[in-house]
């Protein structure tokens, strides 16, 4: 997908919401967008005026605080996940706060925010806390979309001068659970888990030289491990589908709960939809 530019922010006057508005501010601006465009969904015409009165002044403390920038700003009508996923068509990166409220329908709320991830084009980031400082969290599965998942991972990591922290989670799902493995055998298989981040992570080091890099090869619950190794993370960033440790590694489950249940802000990327 080529790049835009353009960062769009759904925002409803909640505190998450604007938590995500500024956590996209300056995410755009570290990232040379040439835009970012704030809006506001309302299903009653006869309440746009508060709608403005809501996201007008994001936008010009935004404008205020990043000069740089284009900023916009907009209320539409319709669902808050529709006409998301409608700007997503034309945008580089959607963000989202992880909670709302429903005032005016505007909604960003646990289904909005994973229903803008599942079928969002373009990457897109669930914003609990704004964070300044971390390193950035990355699954890993050899998948298609573990791979755009590390592109992004690696380019947030360059720009925020941060280390990068690729994580495998493996389960011995092929083992009785009756029967402990011995530790020598656990050992071989954190080992050869190992290996395969390694194998994953080669060609984006020799990319990114100015990234440190951390690799983790952890057993247990993909959601986790992750939302623990995150915990302290400035992002946590996951494929939109996996296989293999994250055997099905879809928006209805382990993603959701990630999206869920970690910290940070979070950022879901499909295969092909990583922009630069």
């Amino acid at each position: 997908m080529e790049s835009s530019g353009r960062v769009v922010v759904g925002v409803d006057g909640s505190e998450s919401s604007l938590t995500a508005a500024a956590w996209a501010a300056e995410e755009a601006d570290l990232r040379h967008a040439k835009q970012v465009h704030f809006v506001i969904v309302s299903g009653d015409p006869a309440r746009d005026d508060e709608a403005w009165e809501i996201v007008g002044p994001v936008a010009e403390q935004t404008a205020d605080r990043h000069p740089r920038l284009a900023v916009s700003s907009g209320v539409e009508p319709g669902a808050p996940a529709d006409v998301l996923l409608q700007l997503a068509d034309e945008a580089e990166l959607i963000v989202v706060g992880s909670r709302g409220r429903s005032t005016l329908a505007a909604t960003l709320l646990g289904s909005v925010s994973a229903k803008v991830a599942a079928h969002a084009q373009c990457p897109v980031v669930v914003v609990r806390d704004h964070r300044d400082s971390g390193a950035v969290v990355v699954g890993v599965d050899n998948s298609p979309h573990s791979g755009a998942a590390l592109r992004y991972a690696f380019d947030a990591a360059s720009r925020y001068g941060s280390e990068l922290v690729a994580v495998q989670v493996w389960q011995d799902v092929e083992y009785a659970p009756v029967v402990p493995r011995m530790q020598y055998e656990l050992a071989d298989l954190r080992d050869e888990a190992l290996r395969g981040v390694a194998e994953q992570l080669a060609g984006w080091t020799e990319s990114y030289p100015d990234v440190p890099v951390r690799k983790v090869a952890q057993r247990g619950h993909p959601v986790a491990e992750l939302a623990a190794a995150a915990e302290d993370a400035r992002l946590l960033v996951v494929g939109h589908r996996g296989r293999g440790g994250f055997t099905g590694l879809l928006l209805g489950s382990v993603a959701a709960g990630v999206l869920h249940h970690a910290s940070c802000p979070v950022a879901v990327v499909r295969a092909g939809g990583v922009t630069s």
